[in-house]
């Protein structure tokens, strides 16, 4: 039985744990917050989990909440130019559905699953220092705590990573008695766009205090969404959010105004930099680290990849170290291990966040408006969110893109002929 240490207890760490107890390797698991820490603490982050990400979770029997969590089914998407200004709409599936599951429920039930099934956690953090003595005691140590000074250990890789300052300050908010509107499938998430100003989500989640909505906002810094610097308190921030929705997105704004926050920690704000690290390190002499989901690969949330992109690597990683049987864990397997990772699915969640971050191009934003006008193109911008692997076939060749846009066009207009 193969000894495993895995520093962190958030979806790659967690979903790796338990995938690997469950095929009978000896997983550790460090954590820096108890169950109980974590379910009355502030949430950390947001989520929607779509179908290829849960499958990973349905294998190990980890989707604990598959029929009780708000299933999303579709995503909404309204174009703003300016305040109060609604220039186009239009909705896609999602198939068959996708799940929000808010984090602070998700990872506390996690780590008790863990330890009911015999699992070994030690409620500790963990220092860079700590490390060398550590890792010698295991066959493999994993990194996959995506914050705090032991990130650094992992060095930027600046060939891949293209940023150097946050692209939006970020801001969400767990709320109860939010209307549901009248012009998307029920239970949509919905994705309001205000070119030079930001964005706003809406996610239908679960917590623990019962079904919910998330409004997310993804702010560029310095303009007016960006009014949560200050991490304000739960009520303070739904106040803010009301007030700067009725007048940029007040189709959205009205259905908040009932609203209260679930809870008296319901709320989060914060901002962090996209960057891609290079997948292990040194420790102590002939002694690696290898890291996973944020460590190595983060994201701006933009674009919805962050918990999938976690749950991703969490499967990859799993099955790769279950394919090297009884040889060594080496850095050499640990770049191959995150090249799979890459090529298979983070390059291309990199890549539909890159472009939901910067200006349309013109051609994008034709295929926007083609949109409102052809489901089938709705409907495959939409499947982007699940399958970023479409971008570039879709709309990487301007030429490409517009003439498929045509295509359908002329499919439709035969169709009502």
């Amino acid at each position: 039985m193969r000894k495993i240490l895995i520093v962190g207890a958030g979806q790659a760490g967690m979903q790796l744990a338990l995938s690997l107890q469950a095929e009978d390797y000896e997983v550790t698991v460090m954590s820096a917050r108890t169950p109980d820490e974590l379910r009355d603490g502030w949430p950390t982050s947001t989520q929607v989990m779509f179908d290829p990400a849960l499958q990973y979770e349905r294998v190990y029997d980890l989707n604990l909440w598959e029929d009780e969590a708000p299933r999303i089914p579709a995503v909404g998407i309204s174009v703003s130019p300016e305040p109060g200004v609604r220039a186009l709409k239009f909705d896609g599936p999602w198939e068959p559905y996708a799940m929000s599951v808010d984090q602070r429920l998700k990872m506390s039930s996690w780590l008790e699953l863990f330890e009911d099934r015999g699992g070994r956690i030690i409620y500790h953090p963990v220092m860079t220092s700590d490390l060398a003595g550590l890792a010698s005691m295991y066959e493999l140590t994993l990194i996959a705590a995506g914050k705090g000074e032991i990130v650094e250990l992992f060095d930027r890789d600046p060939v891949r990573s293209k940023y150097d300052t946050p692209g939006r300050a970020l801001s969400a908010i767990y709320l109860h008695g939010m209307v549901e509107p009248d012009d998307f499938p029920a239970g949509s998430m919905r994705i309001n766009v205000a070119p030079g100003v930001g964005e706003l989500f809406v996610i239908s989640a679960l917590t623990q205090f019962g079904p919910s909505r998330v409004a997310f906002v993804e702010a560029i810094p310095d303009g007016p969404f960006d009014c949560f610097w200050d991490r304000p308190r739960p009520d303070e921030h739904l106040r803010r959010l009301q007030h700067v929705m009725l007048e940029h997105m007040p189709w959205e704004g009205e259905l908040m105004l009932d609203c209260e926050p679930t809870d008296a920690r319901a709320s989060l704000s914060g901002a962090f930099t996209g960057t891609i690290r290079k997948p292990y390190a040194e420790v102590a002499d002939g002694t690696f680290v290898f890291g996973m989901g944020d460590v190595v690969v983060v994201n701006d949330p933009i674009a919805g990849q962050g918990s999938n992109n976690a749950a991703h690597c969490a499967g990859i990683y799993t099955q790769a170290i279950l394919d090297r049987g009884d040889r060594p864990f080496d850095p050499e397997w640990m770049q191959a291990t995150f090249e799979t990772f890459w090529e298979t699915r983070a390059q291309h969640s990199t890549g539909l966040t890159d472009a939901l971050l910067n200006p349309l191009p013109d051609h994008v934003q034709q295929v926007l408006g083609a949109a409102t006008q052809h489901q089938a193109v709705a409907d495959r911008f939409t499947r982007l969110f699940p399958h970023p692997e479409d971008l570039g076939p879709f709309l990487g060749d301007p030429e490409a893109a517009l003439a498929y846009v045509a295509e359908v066009a002329q499919a439709d207009a035969a169709t009502r002929a």
